[in-house]
């Protein structure tokens, strides 16, 4: 039991809430295997918005507003994932409640919205090496200001890890570490800051506003144990393709593609696990296009190759001058992969689906064996297989008009993807009872 709440927590969140005012509001969109998709709001009630709020560190829920009031709606492409959610309201994740995947009746303008009680931070880390390292800033009636760092000490740091939900503190570095430094022009807010640690918002401590007798080489600046990626590719055919959009503080932004090149587009594939770059295609042949309410975040981006993370190039954040027209793009060498785990407590558990043409179908577990997990395992990127469960621990069971594609799978142990093995289709003999699962070491996050 220990073990398997260790997973849950390493995994990352497979909900989030979108097109509402922060990210603590919004229609509610699931993750399953590197793609988002709605839910549809048959039976949606207070106790899932609580269980979204939870998960999401939001607080406790506020409300189940409609999703087709957060304009505008998904797009026809995108799927709806999961209707009939029935959570008791004390689950920790959304995919811990009971629900029916694969919907059919049910269409964008009956998605599932939830509001929470905890607006977005007042507070963020910028220059550093993640969103969880950098130079302190806080915001003051929709203006950003420094912290003077006078007084500033681990409780304080403390209480803006917390904040950001970027677990503990692990130093107060100067503010001058991270380069360039804030421009005169930026105003200091506060010093003088005093939090006895257990705080949950930096603007519940003892401080001094307006600041006169401090300069931009005393900013205050933070290190939390925990960072996230910060970069992701939307509306391509796969998650290796598609328009780039960084993350800043909980939202998502766009990359203004002025001197946008390969050498950037090669960092953004590192990150994303996608291979090398193949190509900088515009981000406007990715429809739709961003929405006008959505913030260009940064430009003139350059990188050298190198860099394990676009966070660590040099660019100019704030954009004036460019529109969604001219969002940059990337396209990297690796496709996403055709195999996934579904119904288990996170994407490195599960029934075994392969995709054929689109579609996805199970596999017959007729000779299933660990060498044939191993495989899977590593495509997903799962780690050493554990274990070789029946599909029909995962409930409920595919549906009966989903096919099972193969059967007789036939590894070496030794391939990198499921397609490599021996196998054979168009299975006859085999019932969903039958289907094939998985189980990996590795419940890590994706990107």
């Amino acid at each position: 039991m220990a073990l398997f709440f260790f997973l849950i927590f390493e995994s990352s969140p497979k909900v989030r809430l979108v097109r509402g005012p922060h990210r603590c509001e919004g229609r509610v969109e699931v993750e399953r295997n590197g793609e988002w998709g709605t839910v549809c709001d048959d039976g949606w009630n207070m106790k899932d918005a609580e269980v979204v709020c939870r998960e999401l560190g939001c607080g406790a829920a506020k409300g189940t507003p409609s999703g087709n009031l957060y304009k505008p709606l998904a797009d026809e492409k995108q799927k709806i994932f999961i209707q009939d959610v029935n959570c008791n309201g004390t689950e920790d994740e959304l995919i811990e409640c009971d629900r029916v995947e694969d919907v059919f009746d049910c269409s964008h303008s009956e998605d599932a919205g939830a509001m929470c009680d905890k607006s977005p931070p007042k507070v963020r880390l910028v220059r550093g090496p993640h969103r969880c390292e950098g130079r302190v800033e806080v915001e003051r009636n929709g203006e950003w200001g420094t912290v003077c760092d006078n007084g500033w000490n681990m409780k304080d740091v403390e209480v803006v890890c917390r904040e950001l939900g970027c677990g503990a503190a692990k130093g107060t570095p100067s503010g001058n570490l991270y380069k360039p430094l804030a421009d005169e022009k930026q105003k200091i807010f506060i010093q003088d800051i005093n939090c006895n640690g257990t705080e949950d918002e930096l603007i519940e401590c003892d401080q001094v506003e307006d600041v006169f007798d401090c300069s931009h080489s005393e900013d205050a600046g933070a290190i939390c144990e925990k960072s996230s990626p910060k970069v992701r590719l939307v509306r391509g055919p796969h998650r290796c393709e598609g328009r780039v959009e960084v993350e800043r503080n909980g939202e998502w932004g766009t990359v203004c593609d002025d001197s946008w090149n390969m050498k950037d587009a090669e960092v953004v594939c590192r990150e994303l696990g996608c291979g090398a770059a193949k190509g900088t295609p515009s981000g406007n042949l990715y429809k739709p296009l961003a929405d006008e309410k959505q913030k260009i975040f940064i430009q003139d981006v350059n990188c050298s190759g190198t860099e394990d993370k676009l966070i660590e190039c040099d660019w100019v954040e704030d954009v004036f001058d460019c529109s969604h027209s001219e969002d940059a793009g990337a396209m990297c060498e690796k496709s996403p992969p055709k195999v996934r785990l579904v119904r288990g407590p996170h994407r490195c558990e599960g029934r075994v689906e392969v995709e054929r043409n689109g579609e996805w179908g199970t596999v017959c577990d007729n000779s299933w064996n660990m060498k044939d997990v191993e495989v899977v395992c590593r495509e997903l990127g799962c780690g050493a297989a554990k274990g070789t469960p029946s599909g029909n621990l995962y409930k409920p069971l595919a549906d009966e008009k989903q096919k099972i594609f193969i059967q007789d799978v036939n590894c070496s142990g030794t391939e990198d993807k499921l397609i490599e093995c021996d196998q054979v289709e168009d299975v006859f003999d085999c019932s969903h009872s039958e289907d094939a699962g998985a189980m990996c070491e590795k419940g890590q996050p994706d990107i």
